[in-house]
């Protein structure tokens, strides 16, 4: 009888042990997260730090690749928006995100859409120079190819960064900061300052040159009303201020025409702004 009870006690036990380890072989996650882009990356963008969204329907390890990370290394499941870390101008194409669950299952590869970041900031200068800058702090060198040109203006609106020389009626376009174009000025006299406003750019200059552009590329030689040398212009408050020599001082709410003010001096007039 003994016996008999110890061999059903021994059978009991290997069922026991034969069910949990089927349940341990049903329980064992074998599915991989499904990642998916939910907003890019604007394109262009000045920001150096821009925030991307993406979806996963399983929490884990977010892995990056190619040119872009960031200090977000955690996925929940749903929407997650991480910030790339600071990154250079120029053009991103080969960036990456991969999400890792508990288990080990390693998501799709998701591609991010390719984006742009323009730089922040271009300085000109004499020989044709240009610099630009994401940051202020370190800046890279531009090709112009109008190295016997003094730059004397620079502005950026409407997708254009559009610089102005003194020689040769100068003018370059970029729609990056690095690779620059350019236009034809209609004019020999020109050119010493540009600004945006009332979504036109308004460049002024030698001998009242006053220009105009909707595009940067296209430009409208306007009548200022004087000779006397335009060397600078602003935008505010729906007016654009424009002054030189001999006190000269117009202004103009769309760039077409000009009124001439009254300074109250004769010394000539080199700057102006709006705030």
């Amino acid at each position: 009888m003994k016996k008999w009870l110890f061999i059903l006690l021994i059978f009991c036990c290997s069922l026991i042990i034969i069910s949990c380890s089927d349940e341990e072989e049903s329980t064992t996650d074998t599915t991989a997260p499904v990642i998916a882009e939910v907003t890019a990356v604007t394109t262009p963008t000045n920001d150096t730090t821009p925030d991307y969204t993406f979806s996963s329907d399983e929490a884990g390890t977010i892995t990056y690749g190619g040119s872009c990370s960031s200090s977000t290394t955690s996925a929940i499941s749903g929407n997650n928006t991480i910030t790339l870390v600071s990154l250079s101008d120029g053009t991103y194409s080969d960036c990456t995100i991969s999400v890792k669950d508990s288990a080990g299952n390693a998501s799709n590869t998701l591609a991010i859409t390719s984006f742009e970041v323009l730089p922040s900031f271009v300085a000109v200068g004499d020989y044709g120079t240009i610099f630009t800058s994401s940051d202020g702090t370190s800046w890279t060198s531009r090709t112009s190819g109008i190295s016997n040109t003094i730059l004397r203006g620079v502005t950026y609106d409407n997708g254009t960064f559009v610089v102005v020389g003194s020689n040769s009626a100068t003018i370059h376009t970029s729609s990056d900061g690095t690779a620059w174009t350019s236009r034809t000025s209609g004019t020999s006299f020109c050119c010493l300052e540009v600004t945006y406003g009332n979504s036109i750019f308004v460049i002024v200059g030698h001998g009242g040159t006053i220009l105009t552009s909707s595009d940067g590329t296209s430009w409208d030689n306007r009548t200022s009303g004087t000779t006397n040398f335009l060397d600078e212009v602003t935008y505010g408050n729906s007016i654009f201020v424009t002054v030189g020599g001999g006190g000269t001082i117009l202004t103009s709410s769309d760039g077409t025409t000009w009124t001439s003010k009254t300074s109250g001096t004769s010394n000539s007039t080199r700057g102006v702004t709006f705030g």
